[in-house]
């Protein structure tokens, strides 16, 4: 294999903990942000007409499960527009557009107003590696839009570190499609022998850059999945150990 000179991160339970907003909010006597999207959209629907909570929170089910399929199976993130568009349409409802417009926004805010903890050990090796490779960031958005995950990325020290950014709501597709890890071979002039990507995913992290020729470090620091046939070209559980695992890569 050729030398590493380009490092990817995912960004959910690889930068930072999924989820870890949400003990913020409650502190904040806020409902999830699951419950909040229901809550949301029932008070703005009942000032028209009256609708039963449960029919909102069924809509909202059946959403979030085609939502899931078309990411895993067409490797597509549907914008968070989109999906309300879907939603409101299996309700035969319409919004006005500004209130349309303020409900999205509403969405794609959460995570910026509570935001999510890094993930241990992750600063620190993220400033080591920064000092020999390029470093990227290629992630799914799932509520959260790229110019929201920038936001996270810069108020928790991190976004200088990453020379460029692949975002599903902005180029269209979703890990393990070629073209998102394509476009960050194009942008540094490598090869794809050339690149190491970082992620927690065995599907979408370890299968899309494999099949290219790349190589991928599965992260099990956040959260640790079950691998289903997958085998990573190495396994990182401490943040501590990615920099002499990507120099182990790198001298094949």
């Amino acid at each position: 294999m050729g030398k590493v000179k380009v490092v990817t991160f995912d960004l959910w339970d690889c930068l930072f903990v999924d989820d870890s907003d949400e003990p913020k909010r409650a502190q904040a006597g806020l409902p999830s942000k699951k419950v909040s999207r229901r809550e949301i959209l029932h008070k703005e629907l009942s000032k028209f007409e009256a609708i039963e909570r449960k029919i909102v929170d069924v809509a909202f089910d059946v959403v979030d499960s085609a939502f899931r399929k078309v990411w895993h199976d067409q490797l597509v993130t549907w914008t968070v527009a989109e999906r309300l568009s879907v939603l409101l349409e299996g309700l035969n409802k319409n919004l006005p557009q500004d209130l349309f417009e303020e409900i999205v926004r509403s969405y794609e805010d959460m995570e910026v107003e509570f935001m999510p903890d890094p993930a241990p050990g992750v600063m620190d090796a993220l400033k080591e590696l920064a000092k020999k490779y390029k470093l990227a960031v290629i992630s799914d958005a799932i509520f959260t839009p790229g110019r929201n995950l920038r936001k996270i990325l810069k108020a928790n020290g991190m976004y200088d570190f990453f020379e460029f950014f692949v975002f599903s709501d902005e180029i269209g597709f979703a890990k393990p499609h070629p073209a998102v890890f394509e476009t960050v071979v194009k942008r540094f002039g490598i090869d794809f022998e050339n690149l190491v990507h970082v992620g927690d995913r065995p599907h979408n992290d370890v299968i899309g850059p494999q099949s290219l020729g790349a190589r991928a470090v599965l992260v099990t620091v956040v959260k640790e999945r079950p691998l289903e046939g997958v085998i990573p070209d190495a396994i990182c559980r401490d943040y501590d150990d990615l920099p002499r695992i990507i120099s182990e890569l790198d001298k094949g």
